[in-house]
């Protein structure tokens, strides 16, 4: 069961990354992160998925909302479970970094 929940280190940087904070704050688990468009070419205006976000939406870990201007990738129940493991982890997330994350995790309880 665990095996499908296991995170690549591309997904893992990425989600270190997009739930880093910022300026004071951090984007929220379950607001998820937003994506780029493709400004041009064949894909113009579709989603600009990198491989470690388009490895998550194959295993449902996550879903595309391609509403409004910025597409917006959201953890599904899933995907929530394979941030827990993750995180209990011990190196995992940089406390001082990740704090916001780590807190919501923990309230987050069981998905």
């Amino acid at each position: 069961m665990t095996d499908d929940l296991h995170l690549t280190p591309p997904q893992r940087e990425l989600i270190r990354r997009e739930f880093m904070s910022r300026f004071g704050a951090a984007p929220s688990v379950t607001q998820g992160f937003t994506v780029k468009r493709w400004a041009t070419g064949p894909q113009k205006g579709r989603p600009k998925l990198s491989t470690a976000v388009q490895g998550l939406l194959d295993r449902g870990l996550v879903t595309l909302i391609d509403e409004g201007h910025w597409p917006k990738v959201l953890f599904t129940a899933k995907g929530i479970q394979a941030l827990k493991l993750m995180a209990a982890e011990p190196r995992a997330f940089n406390p001082e970094h990740h704090r916001e994350l780590i807190d919501e995790l923990a309230l987050l309880g069981n998905v």
